[in-house]
Formats: C-alpha cells, structure tokens, sequence
C-alpha cells in the first residue's frame, strides 16, 4: 500500500546549487532523492515546500514523498540520516494523510536573514551572515519593514525569471531583531514568497538603514512594481528558511 511521508529538513546550503535538483550539481533535493532511492529500492520523487537558492540554508524545509513501503517513519528518518552528507540532516520523518503535499499544502513560510553589523568580520559565522560594516539605522529600517505588511504586489521585489503567474502576497509579519555580538535579524513570514523576494527586500531595507532610502518610501516603491525602484539584493548565505506553515 502507497504511504505519504512528510519530513522536515535542516541543511547548510553553503555548498549546495540550491534546494531544487539540477543536471550535473549537487543539490539538496538530489541528495535527498539519492539516499531515499537506495533505501527503497526505487525511484522515489522528492516535493519540497519551496526551492532555495544556492547558499541558502533551512532550519525547517519540509518535503514529501509517497512510496510503497513497510519502513516506519523513524526508521526512514535513521536511514536517511546514516546515508546523508553531514550538512543535510532530516529532523523529523511522519506519515501524512494521501492529501498531503509539501507545495500545495503549504499556508505560510518564515524566514530569517542574519546581518553582522560591526566593522569587524566573523570567522566562525561567515557563511551564515551577511556582513555590513557601516552602523546601520535599525528603527528606520524596522519603520520601513512595518510597511510591508498586509497584501501588494511586490514586482519591485521579485528577481528576473520567476515562474509564478501572480507577484501578490500577504506579508503577516516583518520585523528585526537585535542579537549579540553585532547581529541583526530580519524575520518576515507570508502566505508564499517570489524569487529572491527576501534578499530584495533586505538590500533594500540595508540602503534604509544606511540613510540612502527614507523608510516611508517603501510605500512608493511597493507601488511602483518595478525592480529598478528597489535595492541590491543581499547575498544568499544569510538566509534562512524557518519554518513552513500548514
């Protein structure tokens, strides 16, 4: 009898292509599939929530597979484990009702982009970081945050070659979060996200925080759905994909 499966994955993206598998590259996804073909036997496709970009990282990505299989959920998850790279790591396998589906299912995601704010660089967390050196303004670029939430279009955010029929989302939540030791987060939760949308966003609200965009004219930019309106895009290496919400 066919089972549906859920897992929930944490991977350092610092060497991979991306979530999403690829011709010739080493992709989380690839691996994935890989390690779940020896393990069954068979060709076992592998739906993730979302692609990640190369050098994006996940606390919480979830995917999904069905398969034919005797296998239970903790032992998948113990196989997969023994036979994964050490920087993917499946932190929780279930069984799912058959409806189930990583993509579809999906209700909101959250993610997290850390910022090292201080003149001098991280060796420890570098790639998990993006470093600015200038002092950043981090009221104004909360006030501009605030301004993302609720329902737009956001085109002035969204990166070339997106697939998605629609730019509209519905950003629920927008904020940062002052850390330790020079680190800032920038947490954003919505009901889906475009291509690059959060590393356009943090460009953008980085040139707030430097005093090269005033925070309320991420109203004026949101309106204008045009890319070229909107900042740099910030590095992929900071991002995090934290959860997935179902």
């Amino acid at each position: 009898m066919e089972k549906n499966f859920r897992l929930t994955i944490e991977y350092d993206g610092t060497s991979y292509h991306g979530w999403q598998m690829q011709k010739d590259l080493r992709t989380v996804q690839g691996e994935i599939t890989n390690a779940l073909g020896t393990i069954m036997q068979q060709k076992v496709p592998v739906i993730g929530s979302g692609r990640t970009d190369a050098g994006v990282h996940a606390l919480g990505q979830v995917a999904s597979f069905r398969c034919n299989t005797r296998l239970l959920p903790g032992d998948i998850m113990n196989a997969l484990n023994s036979l994964l790279p050490d920087d993917i790591v499946i932190i929780d396998c279930a069984a799912v009702s058959p409806d189930f589906h990583a993509q579809y299912s999906a209700k909101s995601k959250t993610y997290l982009y850390r910022i090292l704010n201080r003149k001098i660089p991280a060796a420890v967390f570098r790639h998990y970081a993006w470093h600015v050196k200038p002092p950043l303004d981090l009221d104004a670029m909360d006030r501009a945050a605030s301004l993302l939430v609720g329902t737009h279009d956001f085109s002035s955010f969204e990166g070339a070659g997106s697939p998605k029929l629609s730019s509209e989302r519905t950003v629920t939540e927008a904020f940062f979060k002052k850390e330790t030791g020079g680190y800032i987060g920038f947490h954003v939760t919505a009901d889906g996200f475009l291509k690059h949308m959060v590393r356009n966003i943090v460009g953008t609200l980085v040139e707030v925080g430097l005093g090269k965009i005033e925070p309320s004219r991420i109203t004026e930019i949101l309106g204008a759905k045009d890319r070229s309106m909107a900042g740099a895009t910030a590095p992929a290496h900071g991002l995090f994909l934290v959860s997935v919400t179902y």
